[in-house]
């Protein structure tokens, strides 16, 4: 296999994780930042560190009654996907797309870009403005845009898209169609699935993955009344489930990069305390890299009197690499993953039902309409009464279904996909 080279930007777990399960592939097992290397420009480092403020800042604001709704609602105009039907020719570059190209005309990235020229290999990235840069600034080599959402604005193809030379890797279906629809050529877009890590897969047969997903169906109640209805479609892709899962069902809330939705993980937590207690449930919030989140966590649980509970954790890594390894670990005895439908909308391919969050910004809301026409998640209901309805739904096999759905459908081997297509 050729070397290539991973770009990514450090503004929110989303692009980094979508990265991340092709480092070991990478050129050097690295991946380069192109708002964060070594000797970056002081210019291009204030345009990058403004974006990410001020997107953390409108995140958070979100939460404040009125002005923060407002707020959300302006920025979220910038980044808004036009509805799909009726198909239409959307190549007309927007707004945002026009000032993101002002900026790289004036230099934004050449920098990075004409260090990269010095050893030329295949161009890697998960967000689509080192990718301009890199068609701006001629670099010589293919170019690769890995998408991490399952559908997208307009200011993922470049300003011409019948011109550009980038080539897109596509999660799903709808990301393929949309491209078409923003003028992108149809021989520069493929259908490779979302990049989910192997450790979670193992290889192409998938072994790893379905050990962790009978026990996860075990504790998901398929052994009950959903499994007297599926039990010939279980045992054709998976053969016979357990009797015991070997852990307590375990619930991971992952809050996004921002931490603007850690009060959900607390009210749940507070209604599941008793069961978790007598161990029949085992509680993991994620704090990902963001020290003030695990301090908000850490807080609440000796709040609750649960911190010598085994049952209750915190995941938290002060570095991305520590903290995608711990979380892919951690997630092959996870049996509901709950999250709002950031990039994580994908990991339901890995048998993994989904209690979705709210939404923050129309990109997710489009997510979530993905995973919810699919059968791969279930809206959240109101956190302080999880006890009741979650349960209920155990009951009744939904979370078990999902789980399934997710993993028939799902497609679960982007990152060969992916690493295929660049060797070619």
């Amino acid at each position: 296999m050729k070397d290539f080279l991973l770009i990514s930007v450090n503004m929110g777990y989303g692009h980094q994780r979508t990265i991340f399960p092709l480092k070991n592939f990478a050129y050097g097992k690295k991946i380069i930042n192109i708002n964060d290397y070594p000797e970056i420009p002081e210019k291009d480092k204030n345009i990058w560190l403004a974006t990410r403020r001020g997107y953390e800042l409108v995140s958070r604001m979100k939460k404040i009654p009125l002005l923060g709704t407002l707020v959300f609602f302006l920025f979220d105009q910038f980044q808004k996907i036009l509805e799909f039907y009726p198909k239409r020719n959307l190549s007309t570059p927007t707004f945002q797309l026009k000032q993101n190209d002002s900026l790289i005309r004036k230099g934004w990235g050449k920098d990075l870009i004409n260090r990269l020229k010095e050893k030329p290999m295949p161009f890697v990235t998960s967000f689509f403005t080192p990718a301009f840069m890199a068609e701006h600034f001629k670099y010589p080599k293919d170019i690769y845009c890995i998408i991490c959402d399952a559908d997208i604005a307009r200011t993922w193809a470049p300003m011409n898209p019948q011109k550009s030379k980038i080539k897109y890797l596509a999660p799903n279906e709808r990301v393929v169609e949309r491209l078409k629809l923003y003028g992108v050529k149809p021989k520069n877009i493929f259908l490779t699935g979302y990049p989910l890590p192997l450790e979670n897969i193992g290889d192409r047969k998938m072994k790893v993955l379905k050990a962790d997903l009978k026990n996860r169906l075990v504790n998901l109640g398929a052994n009950e009344k959903y499994f007297d209805y599926y039990e010939p479609l279980i045992k054709s892709y998976l053969g016979n489930l357990p009797k015991k899962a070997g852990h307590p069902l375990t619930i991971m809330f992952a809050v996004g990069g921002a931490g603007a939705q850690a009060e959900i993980g607390y009210r749940a937590l507070k209604s599941l305390r008793k069961r978790i207690k007598k161990g029949e449930v085992k509680f993991i919030l994620v704090a990902g890299t963001k020290k003030p989140v695990k301090e908000y966590f850490e807080d609440k649980i000796a709040e609750l009197k649960l911190l010598r509970e085994k049952n209750v954790e915190i995941l938290f890594e002060d570095t991305f690499e520590k903290y995608f390894n711990k979380f892919n670990k951690t997630l092959r005895k996870t049996d509901i993953l709950w999250t709002k439908p950031s990039e994580l909308s994908f990991y339901s391919a890995l048998g993994l039902p989904i209690i979705l969050a709210p939404c923050i910004g129309s990109q997710e809301k489009f997510n979530s309409n993905w995973l919810l026409k699919s059968g791969f998640a279930i809206p959240q209901r109101n956190p302080e009464h999880v006890e009741q309805w979650l349960f209920d739904w155990l009951e009744k096999g939904y979370l078990a279904e999902a789980a399934l759905q997710g993993f028939i459908e799902g497609k679960q081997l982007g990152t060969l996909n992916i690493k295929k297509i660049i060797s070619k």
